[in-house]
C-alpha cells in the first residue's frame, strides 16, 4: 500500500478491521454517515471514488424501511436460522436475495403474498431448479418471520415446486472410461491425483478441493462436509495412497493446480470437464462410490473363509 499523502486529504479516513484489513471512508460532517472507498488505495479508481464522494455523487447505502422486505431480510441474516446454513447454501441463497430486493426490497414484507411467490417462480420456469431453489430461499425466510411474529401468515405455504423435466441425468463412468483416464494420465500426474481422490473417497467436489495432508490420521482422513457440515472419517485405501504418494500434491490440499495451489471447487470441476469432455464430476464421484462398495464387499472366497 502507497504511503498516506502529507498532508492528508480533508476528510479521508483510515481504519483497520478485526481481520487487520485496512478500510477507507469519507466523513465531510462529524455525525454524518460515512461513505467506503471500495477501490485500492492510491489507485485511480481510488481517487475518483474520494472525489465522487467530496461532490456527492456517491452517498451511503439507505437503511432499509422498518417492515420492508430488505428490513425483514438484514434481521433474518442476524440469526441462526441463517447463519446455521452451511456457506455453500448461504452463498446460493444470498444470490437469489440480491435480485428479489432489487426488484421488491422496497415492498413491506406483509404484502407479500403467495400470488408473489407463485409468479416469481414461474418467471424462473426456464431453470426449474433455480425456480425450486427460489421457493427453498422464501420459504426459509418466510417460515422464520412467521414464528418470530414478524409476519402474520406464510406467504409460502400451499407454493408448489416446479415440475422438474424427466432426464435420464448424467451417467456414471464404466470401468472403461476410468482405465482410458488413467492411460491418458498416470500415476505422477496431477490429473490423476483429481480423479483417485474424486473416486476413492466419495467426497463431493467442495470437500476433495480442501482435502490435505492435515486431515490425515493413522491413515483415516477426518473432514467436515461443507453442505451438511458433518464429520466424516474415511479409510485411505492402499490404491489411494499410492497416488498420494506419487503426487504432485499441495502441502495443504491434495488437489492442486499447475501453479501447484489449491483450487476452488468451480475451477477445479471445469479443468476436468476440459480433461475429460464429461460435464459433472459427479459422474466420478458415482463411479468411484459404486467401486468403494465393491472394494469393501467380501469376494465369495473371502466369505467362505470367514
Amino acid at each position: 500500500m502507497q504511503d498516506m499523502p502529507h498532508p492528508r486529504p480533508p476528510y479521508l479516513q483510515r481504519e483497520t478491521t478485526r481481520h487487520d484489513k485496512t478500510v477507507w471512508y469519507v466523513r465531510k460532517e462529524r455525525h454524518a454517515p460515512r461513505i467506503r472507498l471500495k477501490a485500492e488505495y492510491g489507485s485511480p479508481e481510488f481517487w475518483q471514488e474520494y472525489q465522487d464522494a467530496l461532490s456527492g455523487l456517491s452517498k451511503p447505502p439507505d437503511k432499509a424501511l422498518a417492515g420492508s422486505l430488505a428490513w425483514l431480510v438484514e434481521r433474518y441474516r442476524e440469526t441462526s436460522a441463517w447463519t446455521t446454513f452451511s456457506p455453500a447454501t448461504r452463498r446460493q441463497r444470498e444470490n437469489i436475495l440480491k435480485h428479489v430486493l432489487a426488484s421488491a426490497g422496497h415492498v413491506q414484507a406483509t404484502k407479500i403474498t403467495s400470488a408473489h411467490i407463485a409468479a416469481s417462480r414461474d418467471s424462473r420456469s426456464a431453470t426449474p431448479m433455480h425456480a425450486r431453489h427460489f421457493v427453498d430461499t422464501m420459504r426459509g425466510l418466510y417460515r422464520w418471520a412467521f414464528e418470530a411474529q414478524h409476519v402474520k401468515t406464510d406467504p409460502t405455504l400451499g407454493v408448489k415446486y416446479p415440475k422438474l423435466p424427466k432426464t435420464g441425468g448424467f451417467t456414471p463412468w464404466s470401468e472403461d472410461d476410468i482405465a482410458a483416464y488413467e492411460r491418458r494420465w498416470p500415476l505422477g500426474t496431477r490429473q490423476r491425483v483429481w480423479l483417485d481422490v474424486l473416486a476413492y473417497t466419495g467426497l463431493r467436489r467442495g470437500d476433495v478441493v480442501q482435502l490435505g495432508r492435515q486431515h490425515l490420521r493413522d491413515n483415516v482422513a477426518y473432514i467436515k462436509t461443507e453442505k451438511t457440515d458433518t464429520q466424516v472419517a474415511l479409510p485411505i485405501l492402499p490404491l489411494l495412497a499410492h497416488t498420494l504418494a506419487a503426487g504432485p500434491c499441495g502441502d495443504l490440499t491434495f488437489i492442486v493446480g499447475a501453479n501447484g495451489r489449491p483450487m476452488t471447487k468451480k475451477v477445479s470441476a471445469t479443468l476436468f470437464v476440459m480433461r475429460v469432455g464429461q460435464p459433472d464430476c459427479t459422474i466420478v464421484r458415482r463411479m468411484g462410490c459404486a467401486r468403494l462398495l465393491r472394494l469393501a464387499r467380501p469376494s465369495p472366497a473371502q466369505r467362505l473363509l470367514s
